[in-house]
């Protein structure tokens, strides 16, 4: 099954709080991983952004650090790239950013989505783009730099999401794939290619955006500077791959009906695999990164971050920075406290508005002076896993089968979250150990350069699962009197503040 001795593939994330290289053997063993931060900003309420520069700097250190701690006995047989979407950067023709990235979780351009749905009509939207207007999506960023910043925009700008500047950065060539390009509006779904009819709506010129490929192509080589700044002695493909949900829905098998996908990392994505794109319109729309199918994708934008920022908090000590032993404490001190958390119910949204509801703001409820940090610990953790039973519901009414739930990230390390969402969905959980979207995208180099015949293949020898959490009836229970507690609150008007950002 294994291949040479010494061969390996590289995945590179260009993610929400950091860029990643991570190294896999053949038969997708992680065998190491580098990690470069870079911090969000938000000058204003409702904006999210980051300094794209930091963005490629970080991947080329994260990617040369990785490659020197291999050593020279190592064959790199390619390098695949992820990376957080949709998420905007204008750039010049040279490459070099005009002016912040600004994020997915961005909700500047309300406005902007607010009049795509009113002129163009929402329906006719989502049949030809498999997604509603939301200021998560890039159009409504593109719109919003043109009416504000036109100084910008005279520079005739090239609009690249982090994984293409990656690329651009390691090959020197220009390219998105489908599932990054649908995140922005401005893709036909099922021509699979960019639209001219909403193109010609919004009055924009193709050559804003970069040329649409496979996600398994092969894009180029590593460029012949940075060969010699890495210190390797040939080239090595870099393989295009996908956006990070994408890949995360692959790298956890999930290529055809019945199993959900749920990347649990600073934020929760939600994948399934259907044939035909679902009438729903809370449900957005990818072509797959393999050939052939859809994928659904819904998410959360703040769970492993509120949980993160309840444990910098509560758990980090003085310096306000949980580590590895204080998400421990937080999971068994979580463990110890019943199901339902005494009646405190939380409300995770900590992103400044939700992709789907950009005036939602958190809120913990039903606290006491007999509450300590364990409670608060636990109603995080059910008040994450009610937002992700919300959104698998919303997937089974619109049609989507939902047979269990495989859970990949960062978060699969806390154990009670992983028995609370099983728990509060009333479905299997099958923890999938490491982290599917960088194995996916590994796996999608892989493809790319002819390491593995076909997708069974690369799953057959890739993919793996820790065993099955089957959910209990009675706890189940339990949760469903405090999932409807969750829904009203999350539906008043008391969690609810308008942004207007300008």
């Amino acid at each position: 099954m294994g291949g040479t001795p010494g061969e390996v593939l590289l995945a590179v994330d260009v993610g929400t709080s950091g860029a990643r290289a991570v190294v896999f053997d053949l038969d997708g063993h992680r065998l190491l991983e580098v990690r470069r931060s870079y911090p969000i900003e938000s000058p204003q309420p409702g904006w999210a952004e980051q300094d794209a520069r930091l963005w490629r700097s970080a991947v080329l250190a994260a990617l040369g650090d990785a490659i020197r701690r291999l050593g020279r006995g190592s064959r790199i047989r390619a390098i695949g790239l992820t990376g957080q979407c949709p998420s905007v950067v204008p750039v010049d023709r040279s490459g070099e950013p005009l002016g912040p990235g600004l994020m997915y979780r961005d909700n500047r351009a309300t406005v902007e989505a607010a009049e795509m749905r009113n002129r163009l009509g929402e329906a006719a939207i989502r049949r030809l783009t498999g997604h509603t207007p939301a200021a998560f999506h890039i159009a409504p960023k593109i719109l919003w730099l043109r009416r504000h910043r036109p100084e910008l925009w005279a520079r005739g700008p090239l609009f690249l999401q982090p994984r293409d500047l990656a690329a651009l950065a390691l090959t020197g060539e220009t390219a998105t794939d489908g599932t990054h390009a649908a995140a922005t509006l401005l893709f036909d779904l099922r021509a699979r290619g960019w639209s001219a009819e909403m193109l010609s709506a919004l009055n924009l010129d193709q050559a804003l955006l970069p040329p649409v490929r496979a996600s398994a192509q092969v894009l180029g080589e590593l460029r012949p500077a940075l060969v010699r700044r890495f210190g390797l002695s040939a080239t090595v493909p870099v393989v295009l791959g996908g956006a990070d949900s994408q890949a995360c829905a692959l790298g956890a098998g999930v290529v055809s009906p019945g199993p959900v996908s749920e990347m649990a990392g600073s934020s929760t994505c939600l994948n399934s695999v259907v044939i035909e794109p679902l009438d729903e319109p809370l449900i957005t729309h990818y072509p797959h990164v393999i050939p052939g199918p859809f994928t659904t994708e819904t998410g959360i934008n703040t769970t492993g971050a509120a949980i993160g920022w309840l444990a910098d908090l509560l758990y980090g000590g003085r310096s306000s920075r949980a580590g590895g032993r204080d998400y421990a404490a937080l999971d068994a001190e979580a463990a110890s406290v019943p199901a339902g958390s005494e009646g405190v119910i939380a409300l995770p949204v900590l992103g400044d508005g939700e992709r789907t509801d950009a005036e939602l703001r958190a809120a913990f409820t039903g606290l006491s002076a007999r509450h300590g940090r364990a409670v608060l610990a636990r109603a995080m953790l059910e008040g994450a896993a009610f937002a992700i039973r919300g959104q698998l519901e919303l997937l089974h009414r619109a049609g989507a089968p939902v047979s269990e739930l495989r859970v990949s990230g960062g978060d699969t390390r806390l154990a009670t979250w992983n028995r609370i969402k099983a728990d509060v969905a009333g479905l299997v959980v099958r923890p999938i150990p490491g982290d599917a979207a960088t194995s996916g995208v590994a796996m999608l180099a892989g493809l790319g350069a002819g390491v593995y015949r076909n997708v069974d293949e690369a799953i057959a020898r890739c993919v793996r699962m820790d065993p099955a959490i089957e959910p209990s009836a009675p706890t189940h229970d339990v949760y469903d009197e405090a999932y409807e507690a969750y829904v009203e609150l999350a539906a008043s008007a008391v969690v609810r503040r308008s942004t207007a950002p300008v």
